[in-house]
């Protein structure tokens, strides 16, 4: 049986004798002498000490065997202790509702707003770098969620459009956008705002606004980003990978996306605004969406 070490071990129990008797506390635990004290006969030195013995100077103080150490309950009326798992508690994320018109007659401030904003275009229309300077600057926490980089987290067996529509590049596409509203959702119950980025076609409904207001809830505000064709012909001339298109299939998808106007969304036209200037011209028809959110 092994011992702390720093406390005196115990005497050896032997054969044929009974338990040791008449051994006080201080033969154990001596303490000082004081001068003029009545002095007994001369002690017998001690045993030499076993290895790994400490000299009970350097012993911490002994406590007595009647009174063992208790830890002290805490008082009634004290706050409970702090939980130290590291378990953070989240709120669970539910359908984002409309957002209340402020009864102050001045243009309310998107800016300090937690918003769910859905960011809409054709490839090249500039939603991703857009999307990404928004949540950057913004004054309050915001998340930027793209649904082509959701998508692309399928590394084995990605459905890619480009090769044609089928079952199973809609069935990602479903499902990307199911997790992005799920992640939407998540932030926005947290108070983080969102902005999510997607080609959504107005005569689509597979790809349409009805699945993102299913997912994320009847709050979300979409926008439309449409430059002219000429604009966005050329930034998908940089694009590189799966996300460069050819000539004519950006050429039919921007034509699509002129069936927004007279949808009753707002539509940003930046073929001549850089990013910062489209996100201040975004910031302003968020504001008039808030005020009164478009029908759709």
């Amino acid at each position: 049986m092994q011992h702390a070490v720093g406390s005196p071990l115990p005497p050896p129990h032997q054969p044929g004798h009974g338990p040791a008797v008449g051994r006080s506390p201080a033969a154990h635990h001596p303490g000082p002498q004081h001068p003029g004290a009545h002095q007994g006969p001369a002690p017998v030195p001690p045993p030499p000490p076993a290895p790994g013995f400490v000299p009970p100077s350097h012993q911490p103080p002994p406590q007595h065997p009647s009174a063992p150490h208790q830890p002290t309950a805490p008082h009634p009326s004290a706050p409970p202790a702090p939980d130290t798992t590291g378990h953070v508690p989240l709120p669970p994320g539910g359908p984002v509702g409309v957002p209340s018109t402020p009864p102050a007659a001045a243009m309310p401030d998107p800016t300090a707003t937690t918003l769910a904003v859905l960011l809409i275009g054709p490839a090249g229309a500039g939603k991703t770098s857009v999307a990404k300077y928004w949540a950057e600057h913004r004054r309050v926490p915001t998340a930027h969620i793209s649904l082509d980089d959701v998508r692309e987290w399928v590394r084995s067996g990605f459905a890619d459009p480009q090769s044609g529509w089928n079952d199973h590049s809609e069935a990602q596409y479903r499902l990307a956008r199911r997790t992005c509203g799920f992640a939407a959702r998540n932030f926005l119950a947290n108070g983080i705002s969102c902005i999510l980025d997607d080609a959504v076609f107005p005569d689509r409904p597979v790809v349409g606004l009805g699945g993102w207001k299913r997912h994320v809830g009847p709050g979300l505000l979409p926008v439309v980003l449409l430059p002219g064709l000429e604009i966005v012909l050329e930034r998908n001339a940089e694009r590189s990978g799966n996300r460069r298109l050819t000539d004519e299939e950006v050429a039919r998808i921007h034509g699509r996306m002129a069936g927004w106007y007279g949808s009753g969304l707002p539509i940003i036209d930046n073929s001549q605004l850089d990013v910062p200037q489209t996100a201040q011209v975004l910031d302003d028809v968020l504001a008039r969406s808030i005020a009164s959110p478009p029908s759709w």
